[in-house]
């Protein structure tokens, strides 16, 4: 079956960075887009990043010039890299998978990241 497992998250003060990574089994990986989501308390997920099969990225205006999506097909693993972290990044993290046209759409089950002031 698939499974996206997350890693990396924990607690970083004010500008500091921090790596999330998640390895991805099940799927055939390297087709399909993959995305890190958030969730702050109280509000709704959305889209950080999303990195494409060939490796097209696109990010929330929030994190622009701050974090870096990538991938590492022979791994199965994408990556979140997170720099100048701020208080309002604090969020549940989830990786996605997803292929519109195999119909298949996954998430882990996330990873908490907490900034503090």
């Amino acid at each position: 079956q698939v499974q996206l497992v997350e890693s990396g998250g924990g607690l970083v003060q004010a500008g500091g960075s921090l790596r999330l990574s998640c390895a991805a089994s099940g799927i055939i990986f390297s087709i399909n887009t993959e995305g890190w989501f958030r969730q702050a308390p109280g509000k709704q997920r959305e889209l950080v990043a999303r990195i494409t099969g060939v490796g097209s990225t696109n990010y929330a205006d929030s994190v622009k010039g701050r974090f870096t999506i990538s991938r590492d097909n022979a791994k199965n693993t994408v990556y979140l890299q997170m720099n100048s972290l701020k208080p309002e990044d604090t969020a549940v993290y989830y990786c996605n998978t997803n292929n519109t046209f195999y119909g298949m759409d996954y998430w882990g089950k996330g990873t908490l990241v907490t900034v503090s002031s």
